[in-house]
């Protein structure tokens, strides 16, 4: 009897320690969560477990609001840093291609795409910018962090053409990262057209790394007629790889529609999965993929007469007082390809998403 009393006993003090150990390592687990304004530097810091994960910045330089860098959970910087930061190897094309953003090439006749600092004086009225007007909420969570603001949408004389609220969720998983965007388009003084164009909707711009492999210089036209020389580089250690839904690789990606994008590359000895996600709710989904080899990610549901070569077209429009929501998410995965039932499984859970 003594001995089995005994043995209920150290049963009951191990089940104890195994309680207590699973609470501490539950707790040490839990993801910390930061957001910090920084008014004066225009911009707001993003933290995830008390490392820099990315930054939503809005500098005088910039014609639109981005979030930027790009990180994942080891750090690693997986967007450009040319024009902010420019890094050893980078390409040094197209300078409003800037860490993650939200524009249009065609609003009205206005190019709120490929507007920058390069464009001449007298050649800006033809471009729209996007200012940051508001911080509208941040919270922190246990399980994300939340950042609301609003943004204008403005002609070159200044006045307003839409108005838009953008939510970031950011959220962690391990070595997963991922950014939901909800993003809504509220026309406000007048009707507003986005006429079938191939620069949209939402782009990444990505580290030299995560590029294609390319062996010859390349020009690229803009729909204002403006050439862009993309020119050979050294490929050494670059790896991308894009993968569609639709199983399509590599360039082949570019103006094909899928639900769903997987860019897999190597920095250094990390493995990286960026994907970006559509969602059924959006106009024109599933999204055509405006995906270059030389670094530009970007779902486009709004081009598609540049993309069928005319076999479809949609020039969305909004009347005055109308609102448009777009739904996108982006993952970011260290150490380990996703592959496409991950992906999948991923997208299946976000497009049930209300």
């Amino acid at each position: 009897m003594r001995s089995e009393f005994k043995l209920k006993m150290f049963l009951c003090f191990a089940g104890s320690i195994f309680s207590i150990f699973c609470s501490a390592q539950t707790a040490k687990k839990q993801t910390d969560f930061g957001i910090e304004e920084h008014t004066t530097e225009k911009r707001i810091d993003i933290s995830i477990d008390g490392k820099p994960f990315t930054s939503y910045i809005y500098p005088d330089e910039l014609m639109k609001p981005v979030l930027y860098p790009l990180r994942t959970s080891k750090g690693t910087l997986i967007s450009r840093g040319w024009p902010m930061d420019p890094r050893p190897g980078e390409r040094i094309d197209h300078p409003h291609h800037v860490g993650l953003w939200f524009n249009y090439g065609d609003v009205n006749g206005l190019d709120f795409w490929n507007n920058s600092t390069a464009i001449p004086a007298e050649k800006k009225n033809a471009y729209g910018t996007i200012k940051h007007v508001a911080v509208n909420n941040m919270t922190v969570g246990s399980d994300r962090a939340v950042l609301e603001v609003t943004k204008d949408w403005q002609k070159p004389d200044g006045t307003s053409l839409i108005k838009e609220e953008a939510t970031y969720l950011f959220t962690a998983e391990g070595d997963l990262r991922a950014i939901e965007i909800i993003t809504k388009l509220t026309a406000l003084t007048e009707d507003v057209s986005f006429k079938d164009n191939k620069e949209g909707l939402l782009g990444i711009r990505v580290a030299r790394e995560l590029e294609h492999p390319s062996d010859i210089p390349e020009k690229f036209t803009d729909a204002n007629g403006l050439a862009t020389e993309v020119a050979k580089l050294n490929n050494d250690g670059v790896t991308g790889h894009y993968r569609s839904s639709e199983g399509i690789e590599g360039d082949e990606v570019w103006s094909t529609r899928g639900k769903w994008v997987n860019l897999e590359g190597q920095i250094k000895d990390e493995s990286i999965s960026l994907v970006i996600l559509d969602h059924p709710d959006n106009v024109g989904y599933p999204t055509y993929w405006h995906a270059r080899g030389y670094g530009l990610f970007a779902a486009n549901p709004l081009g598609q007469k540049e993309f069928s070569k005319g076999k479809e077209v949609l020039d969305f429009k909004l009347k005055k007082g109308e609102s448009v929501t777009f739904k996108h998410k982006v993952l970011i995965s260290s150490g380990n390809h996703l592959s496409d039932d991950e992906v999948n499984a991923s997208f299946n859970y976000f497009s049930q998403k209300d």
